[in-house]
């Protein structure tokens, strides 16, 4: 131990001796005073034998002698049981017990001592009576210093503790709301309950006050000058939370949230659990939630390959898929650090319950995807490794062509031929009447699953929005400009887009495998798109802070390949339904046959060849028969009622 530690060690044991010896001495204080006060009321009194043995009343020495007895009996238990070894400001039940039970011995030993030894005593009622005051007294002075305490330390706390307003009168915001009143570790102090209830406004629950209605949240909030709101309702749905944080965010307030009650942890503190609002809970949706008792069928006993499992949709594959207990997952990824990240926070997870192997490699190398299936054998491919960028695709096209078309050929060949049960594409709705080159890579990938139509690997694609939260993502780059001090830029306050979590864009992925018999396009069914402008000025108001005025947003204009608004779908009529109600098939017209298909690739290859971007570029337009200019589709939709309806509302 060093010098710095002995010498704190030193002053801590000498400080706690201090308080020992500072409540012994004041209970041999009570002790004594109870004795004396006792024997100056009764020489005022009536003496009787009840309380003075015959013949010793005069005598002081006797008063004396058994007052000190007595002392010394009861102090001597106090020693014995250990009185003075509690912190008081955090007694129990069993430390003013102890006391009693001190007392209790105490005056017990006296009699027996004092009339077989001494042969003389104190009448029995009259030791009692000085035994009972002195450990009331005692008792009396514990718990007025406990108190002492425990107003001081409230008081200190609450100055330092954050007030914040509860809304939720119900179950979790009552267990919240005692933890807050109870607790020393937690950072907050409660002002306020919120509730609509109407039996419960102007109640009270631990000393604080229940306002109500939610509705006059900007009012209850200006009233108690609070900048922290807690929605302590786990089940309320999230079209309440956007309202709720549409009333806080006005006058600049933090707004938290519990989890839902899924994602509620028994046993754990609730306001350690309390979590921001996130840009998800502002969707305007419930998440949709496509768990299925198929996906045990697909994944279960199976082994199971992720192309692209470091990434944002392929690490949160891997997630899931572990959680069905495959024989062997397969991740495989270019960028070793992603890789890296998921193979440990899956061995952390799982341990040597999940076979896990990890393998550094480019869908490019055709050769090397081959060795792979060849070694590992997997039985369901899920493929993810792509560029995704649409910007760094417009200019470096010939990238999107070798890793996005050539590389998810490679995996597919490849899973046609060792004998893959499933394959499944991650695509996107950028391929749906495709406006830049990195849409227009995925419509190939797409075709090139149409092409295996007649493989007895079943494969299919699976469409799906922007991902909230992915790598490269809108979200982050706010989020960035944001702590940066803004301005936060987007290109057009007039884009549109549909977003999904990235949670849902993996069980949709999983449950299209289950599903794919002969090379369908699935799509999600993610309700209605929504306004870039309005997600940067919700990400403004998380923050914390106001658009316009503490953080300016800014237009850039539309990037090369832009477009305003994403497809899932050219017209409703070309959906088929499927068994899950947020699931669809897009009908397809005649699928490309593998000799088409080789004669667009022998197309790509002479256009890579000429090292020219605006060559490969004119390329792809000539074998994506949709691949139009963005110019043109932003104008056209421009034009659109039905956009700018979409754009109003």
């Amino acid at each position: 131990m060093s010098k710095k530690k002995k010498f704190r060690s030193f002053i801590f044991n000498t400080l706690a001796g201090v308080r020992e010896l500072v409540v012994a001495v004041m209970d041999l204080i009570i002790l004594t005073g109870c004795c004396t006060l006792l024997y100056w009321l009764i020489q005022f009194g009536q003496r009787d034998s009840l309380f003075f043995m015959q013949g010793s009343v005069e005598n002081p020495h006797f008063w004396v002698a058994q007052f000190a007895l007595l002392i010394l009996s009861v102090f001597m238990f106090l020693l014995l049981f250990r009185a003075y070894a509690s912190l008081w400001q955090y007694a129990s039940g069993r430390e003013y017990l102890t006391v009693i039970a001190s007392g209790s011995c105490g005056y017990v030993l006296y009699l027996l001592f004092s009339r077989l030894v001494l042969q003389r005593s104190l009448a029995p009622v009259f030791a009692l009576l000085i035994v009972t005051l002195a450990i009331a007294i005692m008792l009396a002075a514990r718990m007025l210093y406990r108190h002492y305490r425990e107003l001081g330390l409230a008081q200190t706390l609450a100055k330092q503790r954050t007030p914040i307003i509860v809304v939720g009168a119900g179950g979790a915001g009552v267990m919240v709301l005692d933890e807050m009143v109870r607790s020393t570790n937690t950072a907050y102090r409660p002002v306020c309950l919120v509730d609509d209830d109407p039996k419960k406004i102007g109640r009270m629950i631990h000393g604080i006050h229940i306002e109500g209605p939610v509705a006059r949240m900007s009012e209850i909030i200006a009233r108690y000058g609070t900048k922290e709101v807690l929605v302590a309702m786990p089940s309320v749905d999230r079209h309440r939370i956007r309202e709720i944080f549409e009333l806080c965010s006005a006058l600049k307030c933090r707004v938290r949230i519990l989890p839902d009650v899924l994602n509620l942890s028994t046993g754990s503190s609730l306001t350690k659990q309390m979590r921001e609002v996130s840009i998800d809970d502002l969707l305007g949706r419930e998440p949709v939630v496509l768990e299925d008792d198929r996906l045990d069928d697909l994944l279960r006993d199976k082994v199971v390959m992720v192309t692209g499992g470091g990434g944002s949709i392929g690490s949160e594959l891997c997630r899931q898929i572990a959680k069905h207990a495959p024989r062997r997952l397969v991740v495989v990824d270019i960028y070793e650090n992603n890789a890296y990240d998921i193979q440990q926070e899956l061995l952390f997870k799982y341990k040597d319950s999940l076979d896990l192997c990890v393998e550094i490699a480019s869908v490019r190398d055709a050769h090397k995807i081959d060795r792979l299936f060849d070694r590992y054998r997997p039985q369901v491919v899920l493929h993810a490794a792509a560029h995704k960028h649409v910007p760094l695709m417009e200019h470096c096209p010939e990238e999107a062509v070798r890793n996005n078309v050539f590389g998810t050929y490679n995996v597919a060949s490849a899973a046609d031929r060792f004998g893959v049960d499933r394959f499944i594409l991650i695509s996107t709705d950028k391929a749906v009447n495709p406006t830049n080159v990195m849409g227009a890579s995925k419509r190939l990938c797409e075709m090139i699953v149409q092409s295996f139509a007649h493989s007895k690997t079943q494969f299919a694609a699976v469409r799906f929005g922007n991902v909230l939260g992915s790598n490269g993502s809108v979200i982050p780059l706010f989020k960035r400009q944001i702590q940066n001090g803004g301005p936060v830029t987007i290109t057009d306050k007039r884009i549109i887009r549909y977003f999904m979590t990235i949670p849902e864009a993996a069980q949709l992925v999983l449950l299209a495998g289950a599903m794919a018999e002969r090379s369908e396009i699935f799509v999600l069914d993610m309700g209605s798109p929504v306004s870039i402008l309005e997600l940067a000025e919700n990400l403004i108001r998380l923050s914390g802070f106001t658009p316009y005025e503490d953080i300016e947003i800014k237009e850039t204009g539309l990037r090369p390949g832009e477009k305003l608004y994403e497809e899932l779908l050219t017209r409703s009529e070309n959906l088929t339904e499927t068994s899950s109600a947020k699931i669809f098939i897009e009908r397809q017209k005649q699928p490309i046959t593998p000799s088409e298909l080789q004669e667009k690739f022998r197309a790509l290859n002479a256009a890579l060849a000429k090292d020219d971007a605006a060559a490969l570029v004119e390329t792809m337009h000539a074998i994506v028969p949709t691949f139009r200019p963005a110019e043109v589709v932003n104008a056209e939709a421009i034009a659109d009622l039905d956009y700018k309806h979409a754009v109003h509302k």
